[in-house]
């Protein structure tokens, strides 16, 4: 059922809208996952410390918000592996040139192997307040499947250090769909990591991306995911997440009252971030920006003093209207309908989903009730005619 908003939450109401925030692309991984579509590299930890340095640079060189940061995501990649040290200095470095808000989050993503109690202790000293361990599962058949190199007692001992030493909130990643994966070890997934007392849980589906090397096992004759065992994959981490007390407040994600994802929330409000790193993707005064994707021209650029924005796109006003919509419309507490929602309600497909429970108009506020339908009311809400707003 969809969730009215609340004032006492972020999750379910608009404040995130006015956040600003920060992002940060961190490429280097011990080994590329095969489902993976990012941009990341292996085998070059030995730039990692150039990387740092320009990450400090770039910072030092931004145009700061006239407020200070109320989320700062640091993602990749496996941010973890630039250790306490390097992660500190860039922390800091947007703490001095940004400022931190006194309630900021500053999140960033780990790997159980890259972790260690010393490092999660370092990292809470440096001001991350909360951290995504990439577990992806505890079975180790999907493992091995997945392509993750951690065992699930180094997943259960990464969670425990994350706890142990202050991290306000601390977050599992698993994924549902892979063809190694029975319902009773998603099952045993979901609830042990549910038991070991976390925040914060997202679950994603297994998707084939193009490029992957999961795609080319698949065009080779590898078993594709089953879109079937898939949604009800999703529907058992559903219940089980509710009846842990986790709120699920955006299609993928659940969380305790007062842990969802600040980055998160404030980009699905179509907040203000900044961004830094290879191939980091920024947003501000209505104009988004891509970064450099190449790490060795990333460098390049920014040890030589030049922009490392590759690209940039300022939507028109009915297009940043529609992504408003179906940004908001990911959430449990849904979105202000709006023009665009207003249309998509008023047109034959709108009708049509609506008719069928799947979307929802409850007051001037839209939901999507049936949240694996997402994407079906998003492409009813592109295929709305262009409208002056």
């Amino acid at each position: 059922m969809p969730t009215d908003p609340r004032p006492d939450d972020p999750a379910l109401n608009d404040e995130a809208a006015g956040w600003v925030g920060a992002y940060v692309h961190v490429p280097f991984c011990r080994r590329v996952c095969p489902y993976c579509d990012f941009t990341v590299v292996s085998g070059k930890d030995h730039l990692m410390a150039r990387y740092v340095d320009a990450l400090v640079a770039e910072i030092g060189r931004c145009e700061p918000f006239e407020r200070p940061l109320d989320a700062i995501a640091v993602g990749g990649g496996t941010p973890s592996r630039l250790g306490p040290d390097g992660l500190g200095r860039v922390v800091g470095a947007l703490r001095d040139r940004c400022g931190l808000a006194g309630d900021a989050e500053v999140s960033l993503e780990a790997n159980p192997e890259d972790w260690s109690p010393g490092d999660a202790e370092a990292l809470v000293g440096a001001g991350f307040t909360r951290v995504s361990l990439g577990v992806q599962s505890f079975d180790p058949a999907v493992l091995a499947d997945l392509g993750r190199v951690h065992t699930p007692d180094q997943a259960d001992a990464a969670v425990a250090a994350a706890r142990a030493v202050g991290f306000r909130t601390v977050s599992l990643d698993l994924i549902y769909g892979s063809p190694a994966d029975t319902p009773e070890s998603w099952r045993g997934s979901v609830r042990r990591a549910l038991a070991s007392g976390i925040e914060h849980l997202s679950a994603y589906a297994l998707t084939v991306e193009r490029g992957t090397a999961l795609a080319r096992a698949v065009a080779a004759g590898a078993p594709a995911p089953d879109e079937d065992r898939q949604a009800d994959a999703y529907e058992e981490a559903v219940a089980a997440a509710s009846a842990a007390g986790l709120i699920r407040y955006e299609t993928s994600n659940f969380a305790a009252p007062g842990h969802a994802c600040r980055y998160n929330l404030l980009t699905w409000a179509q907040g203000e971030y900044l961004a830094f790193g290879c191939a980091a993707h920024g947003h501000r005064a209505g104009v988004r920006t891509r970064a450099i994707a190449r790490l060795d021209r990333y460098l390049e650029a920014v040890e030589a003093g030049r922009s490392a924005v590759r690209g940039t796109e300022r939507l028109a006003p009915w297009g940043r209207e529609l992504e408003r919509l179906m940004l908001g419309l990911r959430r449990a507490a849904g979105v202000a309908a709006g023009r665009a929602g207003r249309a998509l309600v008023e047109s034959e497909d709108g009708a049509r989903l609506r008719e069928a429970g799947v979307l929802v108009a409850r007051g001037d506020r839209l939901h999507v009730a049936h949240p694996l339908l997402g994407d079906e009311v998003a492409r009813a809400a592109l295929a709305l005619a262009p409208r002056e707003c």
